[in-house]
This record gives structure tokens, sequence and C-alpha cells, in this order.
């Protein structure tokens, strides 16, 4: 039996309001690298840790049952990742195998199989891609748009938080669709990428528009037919006004609301009824029985570079703090990757 050092980032205490770095910490535990006898749990080497907006709501108490993946003050925090199998319990896994699924914030850690979602099977592409295009934000930019939003060729597409590890993905499937798209990012470099690295139609900084509804009419003078929801509040609002009959929004987030202690109200869901729009909240587990499929379309187009993805790197497990607390005031540019190894 082997005893390693295994240094973890947990969670101080429960969050209310605005997340900061010290309610996360920096610990050095130990793990014992062997499985327990008869178990299926698998032991895995962390290589890439996905920060994703979605943690910022397990790190609430819970009034009621505590949700499986909510945190716990004085234990990792868990997310997804691409991690290397050392020993497996379970026979679908092996010794080297790479895989992505939902793992723990340290270098080690010895999870159910039931956690690992896919093997990774294709190398070609960068790794850390397991965290983002062809991982949890793919499949969501995927299921979002073309099975909830039910997108046809030609359409006009309005995605919020453009910018980020699912927006910049929904914008270029819509251009693959000949869609006209824009969307909506927080300073003058991420829309600049919109235009020219992912190819949107336009794009807008939010922060620069006072009036959000007059902004989308000269946007969209003929209206939204496909709004790809990632924030909620005053953008959802205005969006409402601008929808066109039978429109579809696709919710996946609401990044402006997770913080807030008191959330924004919306007022224009009169619009929902005049307009006949529909609205579906959807979650990417909804998909992942379509990832084999998901893969057939992502991979060619990112082989032949008509899909492009950007990723801001973090390395270190020291400072995953920063790295996922800075989602939240847009600190990063593109995908947001945490490095515990290269391997």
């Amino acid at each position: 039996m082997t005893e390693v050092k295994n240094k973890q980032v947990i969670l101080t205490n429960y969050v209310t309001g605005f997340p900061k770095e010290s309610d996360l910490n920096i610990v050095e535990g130990t793990i014992i690298l062997n499985i327990p006898q008869g178990s299926n749990d698998v032991l895995l080497k962390n290589l890439y840790l996905s920060c994703d907006p979605f943690m910022r709501n397990l790190m609430n108490k819970k009034d009621g049952p505590k949700d499986t993946l909510s945190y716990t003050p004085g234990s990792p925090l868990g997310g997804f990742g691409v991690s290397k199998v050392l020993e497996s319990g379970d026979p679908k896994y092996k010794k080297g195998d790479l895989v992505w699924g939902f793992t723990q914030w340290e270098e080690y850690s010895l999870v159910p199989s039931a956690k690992i979602l896919f093997k990774i099977e294709h190398f070609d592409v960068p790794l850390t891609y397991y965290t983002g295009i062809l991982g949890m934000p793919g499949v969501t930019a995927y299921g979002g748009l073309f099975e909830v939003g039910a997108l046809k060729k030609g359409e006009n597409v309005f995605v919020s938080a453009a910018s980020g590890a699912v927006g910049q993905l929904v914008g270029q499937f819509a251009k693959l669709s000949d869609c006209y798209v824009v969307g909506s990012a927080g300073t003058k470099e991420k829309v600049d990428l919109l235009k020219n690295k992912f190819g949107f139609d336009d794009g807008f900084n939010y922060k620069e528009e006072p009036d959000l509804n007059a902004a989308l009419k000269r946007y969209f003078p003929e209206g939204i037919d496909v709004y790809f929801e990632n924030v909620g509040g005053k953008t959802l609002d205005a969006v409402l006004l601008n929808m066109r009959v039978h429109g579809r929004i696709p919710a996946c987030g609401m990044i402006s609301q997770y913080n807030l202690t008191e959330h924004e109200g919306v007022t224009n869901l009169a619009s929902i009824i005049y307009k006949r729009i529909r609205i579906e909240g959807f979650n990417s587990t909804d998909y992942y029985h379509l990832y084999p499929k998901f893969l057939e379309f992502v991979l060619p187009h990112i082989r032949e570079g008509k899909i492009v993805y950007v990723e801001d790197i973090a390395e270190g497990l020291e400072n995953g703090p920063s790295a996922l607390i800075g989602l939240f005031s847009g600190q990063n540019v593109g995908k947001q990757v945490l490095v515990v190894a290269h391997e």
C-alpha cells in the first residue's frame, strides 16, 4: 500500500453572495493508492479540471435534502475533469486509460465508476478539450441548440456570455447552419473574439449598452428565433420583447443571478403568450446519450479548422481558487481550465 501526499482545494465555508478566494483553501492531504477489496471504484490521477459557473450553486447551504453534488465545508470541490486511471475495480476501465467525468479538486481521487462519463478514444486533439468542446460544455451547446432550441437553417440566433465555454460553441454551431448570429460579452477583447475568431456576424459589450432592448432591436430588426440563455436577469427581460413568434429559448444558465441574495425579477413574461415563445431549461446530462453522435458532428469540424476553441489555462491546483472565482467577474477569456498535471 502506497500512501502519497494529495494536494486539495477545499471549501472553507458555505458561501452567500459573491464568492471570494478566501472561501476556498489549499490543503495537503494524503491518499492510499489502492482500491478497497471488492469495490468497483476507480483510482484516478487528475490531469485537467474544468472551472464552471454551475459550481457556484454547489457552494450554497441547502435547505432540505442535500443535493448529491453539493459541497461540504472541509471537503474538496467536485467538478468535471480529465483523469488517468491508476487502478480500477470496474472492468470497463483499466490502468492507463484516460477518462472524463466528475472528479474531485485534488491530485488523486477515488471515485465510484458511475462518476466517469466516457473513456477518451480520440487523441489527435488536445486533452484539455475534454473539459470543454468535447466535454460537458460541448454537449451543452449541442443539446441546447439543436435539441431544445430545434434550430433551423438560416434562423436569427442571439447568444449571451457568448465568448464563454458554451457560448463560443453555440455561435459556431449556428453559423454552420447558415444562421445570422450575434453575441453579447463583457469586454471589447471578448467582442472582438466573437467577430474575428468565432465567426459571429456581430457582437456587443452589454456593459456599454444603457438600453438592452434598443441594442437588440439594432442587431435584430426582424427579431430573434433562438436565444441561447446563459445569463438571465436584464438580458432575458430585453430579449423577451425581441423574440419572433414561435421563438425558442433554451435556458442553460443564469450567471447574472448566482451571486445575488435578492434575485432580479423578469417583467416582460407576457411576451411568452403574445409570441408563443417556448422557454425550456435543460442540463447537459439530458444529452449524454447523444455523445457518440455529437463526436461524429464536431470532430471533423475541429480537424478541418472549421470550429475553433479558445481556452484560458491556469497552472497548478494552488491557482484553482483564483481561476474559479475569476469566472464570476469575467476574468477568463474562453474556457477556464485548471492544470493539475500534464500526464
